[in-house]
């Protein structure tokens, strides 16, 4: 269950589906993942109120229309034709009539407190109550940019709250000493007046707390891309085995990453099982946009025909830049590409076959070396003087030869790769010097 998230637009297009099917809200929240009291909230806080009429009937919610005989009561009515109908008859009349008394329907007390999936909707004339997901997104959008624009303090407040702190803090005196003997004229949290002081809000300054001057501010941890569990489902080992046995001849490309330094350009590596060829493409950022984007741009240039022929099954381990599976299996009008599958947690063993050719790099690009000065020209060079090395597991053959046999040497120069003459092969660091 997706506790501590906030609604997405999906989420609330499919919480009005629901509610216009008549669904209850633990059948809505189920199908989110989520409480049914976090629907419930969810629907009460975006309720849209609406003065339609039925089909032929016009808007109209006084408790007395029913038995209403008076006519005539607006001041325009007299002059028209309209005079000789009745009131009950008229949207106008509850503005007007001394006789009116609002009604409000009994269901709307209860769950689920709109009028969504009502069967008598079409001819209800009372005032609606509606839950609409384009206007709870926009309302929600609305309220999440204003909460970020800054802190919400009027001139008032901040003269009042600086008129306590400021003389206070000059005295030597702590903001959780002040705190404590001024709680009830302060009506903040310790927490929130920390903050007004780092964003100098008050006439005194952080140099007036000796202590917090002292003290180093604290470590920041750096901002990670999670994983989310769920995008394993369906993708697991088992589910990988499972597929295989089903398909035993369709071949298998690994993925995975290969560092230099932390927080610096990384090499998404590409290895074809069946020749033993690997490709190595540079990413500024160790994030899953950046796979995507990859896979994107080979689509573009291998064209799908050829695209699905080369990546049939993707596995790849447990790390958040392949945590977009489904961008990565679909192309944008949602047509399946691809197949991908992920490995057992700490288990890279389970894609050996590009854990082994990641030695080779390292003969080039040492364990600790920064990869963000080589260009992508320089890694491709890399690669084909890899590629070009001839293999005892490949009857002495290049992973470059058979991946030439296999599919052609067009896809080859579409990846960027040539071949290199046995004798100009080099695998040591001088050759991105």
């Amino acid at each position: 269950m997706d506790k501590y998230k906030h609604m997405s637009s999906e989420d609330r297009f499919s919480i009005e589906a629901g509610l216009n099917n008549g669904q209850k809200f633990k059948e809505i929240g189920e199908a989110l993942g989520k409480d049914c009291t976090t629907i419930s909230k969810e629907v009460r806080s975006h309720l849209v109120y609406k003065k339609t009429g039925a089909y032929g009937r016009p808007f109209n919610d006084c408790a007395k229309r029913r038995s209403c005989q008076l006519s005539a009561v607006c001041d325009s009515c007299p002059q028209t034709r309209q005079r000789f109908r009745f009131c009950s008859v008229c949207s106008r009349c509850v503005d007007h009539c001394i006789m009116y008394e609002k009604e409000t329907c009994p269901r709307l007390s209860k769950p689920p407190y709109v009028c969504n999936g009502c069967k008598d909707k079409r001819t209800c004339t009372l005032e609606k109550r509606l839950y609409d997901a384009a206007a709870a997104q926009t309302e929600y959008t609305s309220v999440l940019q204003e909460a970020r624009q800054g802190i919400a303090l009027s001139d008032d407040e901040k003269k009042r709250l600086d008129d306590i702190i400021s003389p206070l803090l000059r005295q030597g005196q702590s903001l959780h000493h002040i705190c404590l003997n001024h709680k009830a004229e302060l009506m903040v949290s310790e927490r929130t007046l920390y903050t007004y002081m780092d964003a100098g809000i008050f006439s005194a300054r952080n140099i007036d707390m000796p202590r917090k001057v002292r003290m180093r501010p604290r470590r920041k941890r750096p901002d990670t891309i999670k994983v989310d569990p769920k995008c394993r489902q369906g993708r697991t080992l088992e589910d990988y085995k499972r597929y295989l046995a089903e398909h035993p001849d369709t071949p298998v490309v690994q993925l995975d990453s290969v560092e230099g330094v932390k927080g610096g350009a990384v090499l998404l590596t590409i290895t074809f099982t069946a020749c033993g060829l690997q490709l190595a493409i540079r990413r500024d950022h160790n994030d899953a946009q950046s796979v995507d984007d990859i896979f994107d741009k080979l689509y573009l240039e291998l064209l799908p025909e050829t695209f699905m022929k080369l990546f049939p099954i993707l596995l790849a381990d447990n790390g958040s830049e392949f945590s977009d599976p489904h961008h990565i299996e679909f192309d944008a009008n949602g047509n399946q590409r691809t197949h991908m599958f992920y490995c057992n947690a700490s288990a890279p063993y389970q894609k050996g076959s590009c854990e082994v050719r990641h030695e080779m790099i390292r003969r080039v690009i040492h364990k600790g070396v920064d990869i963000t000065p080589y260009t992508q020209e320089q890694i491709s060079m890399m690669m084909s003087h890899i590629n070009s090395y001839k293999r005892l597991t490949l009857g002495n053959k290049s992973p470059y030869e058979v991946f030439e046999f296999m599919y052609g040497k067009d896809v080859l120069n579409k990846l960027g790769l040539r071949q290199i003459p046995s004798d100009e092969i080099n695998l040591s660091p001088e050759l991105l010097k």
